[in-house]
């Protein structure tokens, strides 16, 4: 479908109409009794990262999806990343074990296909060796709407997107497109609802979404930072903020959020609140008019309320949809991650379905007897924290392994058999659950092994080694909670042809030009330096301070008040961080010095000594 981005008054009044003209339309579908209640189905769409045989982002996505030739596959923002839509399926019996096998067979003809490429297959929510220059817009899937989207969105903010996550490490970046969503890849999960129960089913799925998260939990890491167990939350989060600021009065609210209130009313209530709040960024082709449709007895696709609701990203996202020429209503479930491995996948998908229709009489009209600041508290606390969330639940502090194990295990599985689910399944994914919650969890997995990494590699090494025994493990479809911890001396994926990064040191203390010489030289003594980069207002690197250099004016008290750029280098080498070893060996040698500053984007990212060789 083509997409346009709004621009004229009259595109934007038209498109306008056609949305109302949709809501109306879903308001007399849902009176006339036309949504179907019964049965009851579930679905899925499973995004995944390609990479290539050093475990980093492979772009070509398209070239893959052509020769896949399936239409259950579509692309995504980023050139490194796909998608696969499952078939929905009804919710009883195996269809557990339906959605797993068709999974499988799917993912496998995409690996096939992908290795015709010299490229793998990764579940996970972040991809660890994901970097700034993987995001630049020239990776951008080349698919129009993509590009329409990302001016939109810049267009909407008049500025860069700004990123700030804090965990155990820090984040703080700008940057000029949208490409960093594609850093998230998640598995989104769909329930479709019965209308005349939409409401209390939504606020439910509300209520238990910090819960559940924090046992699926996936993605602790980006750009080589450990940030939040679940960090896709936070970076999505900001990744296609349309406001220049969070001041803006007439939109409070992110595009992605979890909501600001229970909900009440119908669904069609939490779309056009959806509309009040978020104007609409593009368009599509000409739409025929819903209410003629239904009024001629036809089936309406609402098609504009659906492109608008598609820029718009609850967490737990409303959904409307025609199957066999019935509309139906649905959940989507955004904030699960991908991976670490399809048995997890399913897993989690068992455990918030069961969650959700095992719901007991006592938490009927939960927004009654909750209050919504304490159900998006707890969805926040678990994306930081996961297992260690302590959460409120009844009016109580309640530590997530008590409430799991106590509260909602024993829910889903009343939930499951009441569905009619074979006992078997139930049991194995709810037992891999358990075991998460008395084992770990794949952000603690990947966190755990990758601070052991740390210890003898640098990052970019540590991250690449991680990643392929992520890929490694995920072969074997085994649960994260069964897997090994990996341990310092894990060999490194890394054998040959090793680049600057891997060798770079990216701990770098740096001076300003205009910095006293005493203050540099004391710098260098207690932290050890012996090279010092000097930057300029505007952070780029213009000068460079050996300490073979300085220690003979050490004792120059003239000299030690004068400023660094009255004494630095001024002409030095500099090399790039996908450059090799041997070109960085060969710079050294040649320039007769020793020491290579690592630059991106006229950015100082790095150093290399002759220690690092």
């Amino acid at each position: 479908m083509k997409v346009i981005k709004l621009t004229s008054k009259e595109d934007k009044a038209n498109y306008i109409h056609q949305l109302v003209r949709d809501i109306q339309a879903l308001d007399q579908m849902i009176a006339d009794g036309l949504i179907e209640k019964e049965p009851i189905r579930i679905g899925a769409e499973q995004e995944f990262c390609l990479v290539d045989d050093q475990f980093n982002p492979k772009m070509g996505s398209l070239d893959i999806l052509n020769d896949i030739n399936d239409d259950h596959f579509t692309t995504e923002i980023g050139s490194f990343n796909l998608e696969l839509n499952l078939d929905p399926f009804e919710l009883t019996g195996d269809c557990f074990t339906q959605l797993s096998n068709q999974l499988k067979i799917l993912m496998e003809k995409a690996k096939k296909v992908a290795e015709a490429h010299n490229s793998k297959i990764l579940l996970t929510g972040i991809l660890p060796t994901l970097s700034l220059r993987h995001i630049k817009l020239e990776n951008m899937t080349d698919v129009q709407r993509y590009f329409v989207l990302n001016d939109a969105i810049r267009e909407s903010r008049k500025d860069n997107f700004e990123i700030h996550i804090k965990g155990v490490d820090e984040l703080n970046l700008l940057h000029d497109s949208v490409l960093l969503e594609g850093c998230n890849t998640s598995f989104q999960i769909h329930l479709q609802i019965n209308p005349d129960d939409f409401i209390d089913s939504y606020n439910w799925a509300q209520a238990v979404s910090g819960p559940v998260l924090s046992v699926c939990t996936n993605s602790p890491l980006l750009f080589g930072k450990e940030l939040w167990s679940e960090t896709r939350i936070a970076l999505f989060t900001q990744s296609v903020d349309t406001r220049a600021n969070s001041f803006m009065l007439n939109e409070k609210q992110a595009r992605v959020s979890f909501g600001s209130e229970w909900t009440s009313g119908s669904v069609t209530d939490i779309f056009k609140d959806n509309i009040s709040r978020f104007r609409s960024l593009v368009t599509s082709e000409y739409f025929k008019d819903s209410v003629d449709m239904l009024n001629n007895g036809e089936i309406p696709k609402l098609k504009a309320l659906n492109l608008h609701n598609g820029t718009v990203y609850r967490w737990n996202r409303p959904c409307y949809g025609v199957g066999n020429g019935k509309p139906h209503l649905r959940i989507e479930n955004r904030y699960i991650p991908s991976g670490p491995t399809i048995a997890d996948e399913i897993a989690n998908t068992v455990f918030w379905v069961g969650v959700m229709k095992g719901r007991p009489k006592e938490y009927e009209n939960i927004a009654e007897k909750m209050n919504f600041k304490d159900a998006k508290s707890n969805f926040f606390n678990a994306a930081r924290y996961g297992m260690s969330t302590q959460f409120i639940w009844d009016n109580k502090f309640v530590p997530s392994h008590e409430l799991i194990l106590d509260v909602f295990l024993p829910m889903a599985y009343r939930g499951l058999y009441s569905l009619g689910i074979k006992p078997e399944d139930a049991e194995y994914y709810l037992t891999i659950i358990e075991n998460r919650v008395k084992g770990f969890t794949g952000s603690e997995w990947m966190t755990t092994s990758y601070r052991n990494l740390l210890s003898r590699m640098k990052y970019f090494e540590a991250a690449q080694t991680l990643t392929a025994c992520l890929y490694e493990k995920q072969e074997s479809n085994f649960p994260v909670s069964s897997w090994r911890i990996l341990d310092p001396d894990t060999r490194t994926v890394v054998q040959s042809g090793k680049k600057v990064e891997h060798i770079m040191s990216t701990d770098i203390f740096t001076v300003y030009e205009k910095d006293s010489v005493e203050l540099v030289i004391n710098i260098m003594r207690w932290k050890s330096i012996h090279h010092m980069p000097v930057i300029n207002s505007n952070k780029k690197v213009v000068g460079v301070l050996r300490w073979s250099d300085i220690e003979e004016i050490k004792e120059d008290e003239r000299k030690l008040k004068s400023a660094v750029g009255d004494v630095m280098i001024t002409e030095f080498p500099v090399i790039s961080q996908g450059d090799s070893v041997q070109t960085a060996i060969d710079i050294l040698e040649k320039q007769r010095t020793t020491c290579l500053p690592v630059i991106r984007d006229n950015q100082l990212i790095g150093i290399i000594t002759l220690n690092d060789l």
